[in-house]
């Protein structure tokens, strides 16, 4: 009779063990299942690449590519190249970037994924010999959209439209549309300017795009389509033999309903690509190019991993908001590092919140969920503060940490600011500062720079006056430095994904 009881008891108790190891696995196992014939199951036998370059375009998606390079960047331990301070949260873009906009504490990067405006040799300069270039692409006429939307209140050329109208606008573009303007790129062959190209160039010239498009092709090993962004991934995921876990993500910077145009009209829709000429031609290349990759990587094999992908994602969905996630308007997100930036009144950005801890465990939200669903700004902050913070010393209250750059000391450090008065130094003395800085690849030790309260004494910054010049002929970075002084963050992309 205790025999049989004890048989029973141990039966129980191995039904009980293996459910809740199939509980378990149903939240923690994201690789693929076979389900194609002839499609490769096993991870792939090479190192993981971990020296990637993702030119991030505008309103293609490329937030949510971001986050998932940044959020490999830090599980795998590799280096990210961050902006400077005095160039905000990307590499002071519109102008051509240079390795100086990098901050100095992120030299030598392995990965680099903040907006910035294509220039080769600078790159090439940054990163290593084996690095890899990644960018993306969106079909020009749902991108013009999201962008006469986004930048509305912005861009010169849209905001003398009458009642923001693309319709006019597109009507007759040369009567808004100044090149010379800041923020213009935003108005006219916005991917072409992004990779470094003359997007005011004549579409008449009919050696200039294939030029251009070659050009391209000898340095980016991808162009990524947005409106297939899970191929995409498929695609990256190969290139860069990472694991389907590292591909993980949740779709960011996202606009709302209202903040929607509608192009319905295919006369309208004509127009954009027609005015936006140089883009449209672009897409068109790269789309074929990006379904010939797929059909060398086996068309089934690839929807096979897609549905692999969305699989996994929706786990881990499930995991972190308990179901698929409830976009929110900014105001109703109570964790305010998940509070995407607002660029107008006119038009919503949307986010998640992670839902609350249990009552009574005093948890926090778990780290990956957190930074799954963190907005581009914050997290860039939270890289910042991240890198920052080994070199600080204790001290007092409103000691200034002598282990930190005095750029960063003066926005961190209020007592600094009160005493230096709002404003920087002059853009020229700065820049002596900078280049003795980030004489990069042999980078000045923080500990040999001044003080940065002496330095900002030496330089007069309590009587100086805002920048000027950010927008003119000089490539002297100190002129962009009002971008970090704003309260508001710099307009910057927020891109919202498919719509």
């Amino acid at each position: 009779m205790m025999s049989r009881k004890k048989a029973l008891l141990l039966l129980l108790l191995a039904l009980s063990t293996l459910s809740l190891l199939i509980h378990q696995s149903t939240h923690l196992n994201w690789s693929p299942k076979p389900s194609s014939p002839g499609c490769p199951t096993a991870p792939s036998p090479r190192p993981k690449h971990t020296s990637v370059a993702f030119l991030k375009t505008h309103k293609t998606a490329g937030t949510t590519v971001q986050n998932i390079l940044f959020r490999f960047a830090e599980q795998h331990d590799v280096t990210v190249a961050l902006p400077h301070h005095a160039c905000d949260h990307q590499f002071c873009y519109p102008r051509n970037f240079s390795a100086r906009f990098v901050h100095p504490h992120t030299l030598p990067p392995r990965i680099i994924a903040s907006h910035l405006r294509f220039q080769r040799q600078e790159l090439r300069r940054l990163m290593p010999n084996d690095t890899l270039y990644v960018t993306i692409l969106r079909e020009p006429v749902a991108m013009f959209e999201s962008l006469f939307t986004y930048y509305n209140q912005y861009c010169s050329a849209f905001k003398r439209v009458p009642n923001g109208s693309m319709e006019a606008f597109l009507a007759n573009p040369l009567a808004f549309y100044r090149p010379q303007e800041k923020f213009s790129m935003y108005a006219h062959n916005t991917l072409l300017y992004d990779l470094g190209g003359d997007n005011d160039h004549s579409p008449a010239d009919p050696a200039y795009l294939p030029g251009f498009i070659r050009q391209v092709e000898e340095v980016f090993s991808l162009v990524m389509i947005a409106e297939y962004f899970d191929e995409s991934l498929v695609l990256l995921r190969h290139l860069l033999s990472w694991d389907l876990e590292d591909m993980l993500y949740v779709k960011l910077n996202m606009r709302g309903p209202r903040s929607k145009g509608n192009v319905s009209s295919e006369v309208l829709a004509a127009r954009i690509r027609t005015w936006n000429g140089l883009d449209a031609q672009l897409y068109d290349h790269f789309n074929a190019t990006f379904w010939r990759k797929v059909a060398q990587a086996g068309r089934e094999c690839v929807a096979a991993e897609v549905r692999a992908l969305r699989r996994a994602c929706d786990q881990l969905l499930r995991r972190c908001f308990g179901g698929r996630p409830q976009l929110r308007p900014a105001t109703q997100i109570k964790n305010k590092e998940l509070r995407p930036w607002q660029p107008s009144s006119k038009v919503d950005i949307v986010g998640y919140d992670l839902p609350p801890a249990v009552p009574g465990s005093g948890a926090p939200p778990e780290e990956r969920c957190l930074k799954l669903a963190m907005p581009e700004v914050d997290y860039d902050a939270f890289l910042q503060r991240l890198l920052l913070h080994p070199r600080m010393e204790a001290g007092s209250p409103g000691r200034v940490p002598q282990h930190q750059d005095w750029v960063s000391a003066w926005i961190l450090d209020p007592a600094l600011r009160s005493r230096s008065g709002r404003h920087l130094p002059d853009p020229p003395q700065w820049m002596d500062h900078l280049q003795y800085r980030t004489s990069w690849p042999h980078p000045v030790s923080p500990t040999q720079s001044p003080e940065p309260a002496a330095f900002l004494a030496s330089t007069g910054a309590g009587g100086a006056g805002p920048l000027e010049g950010f927008w003119g002929d000089s490539e002297e970075l100190g002129a962009g430095l009002e971008t970090s002084l704003r309260k508001d963050r710099s307009l910057d992309d927020q891109d919202d994904f498919y719509d």
